[in-house]
């Protein structure tokens, strides 16, 4: 079963796990890694962009529920298996280190540990908005 993890496109290396582009566009600039695999199922509707927060993670929410946990699930597995790695890092480009900082990634986060019942941890530090899991 695969493991699903969120951080950002700068501070992703080879060994975290296979990297997973859930934006819009791509980076524009190069990386250091491959970015083989994307969720455009993950990425925000663009006119979500000039909503306030509230509003935006509420269409997003719906958009997930849209796609539902079983279809989701289906994708992410289908990735692990192709790329031999089941751990999955969902990729964005916000550092979520800087105070007021937000993602969709976190959102999607949320969403899957209510809807599914499994943790999405954040790879990287989060700023103080953010509660991160225990790991051990």
């Amino acid at each position: 079963m695969f493991e699903l993890f969120t951080y950002r496109y700068q501070g992703f290396e080879s060994g975290m796990g296979v990297p997973v582009r859930i934006t819009l566009s791509p980076p524009r600039w190069t990386l250091p890694y491959s970015l083989g695999h994307r969720l455009p199922e993950l990425a925000p509707n663009r006119t979500y962009f000039a909503w306030a927060q509230p509003e935006f993670e509420a269409a997003y929410r719906a958009q997930l529920d849209g796609h539902g946990v079983e279809a989701l699930a289906a994708r992410f597995q289908q990735i692990a298996v192709t790329a031999s790695d089941l751990r999955l890092v969902l990729l964005r480009f916000e550092d979520l280190a800087k105070t007021g900082e937000w993602c969709h990634r976190r959102m999607f986060a949320a969403w899957w540990q209510e809807k599914a019942g499994a943790q999405v941890r954040e790879l990287g530090p989060v700023g103080p908005a953010y509660e991160q899991g225990v790991l051990m």
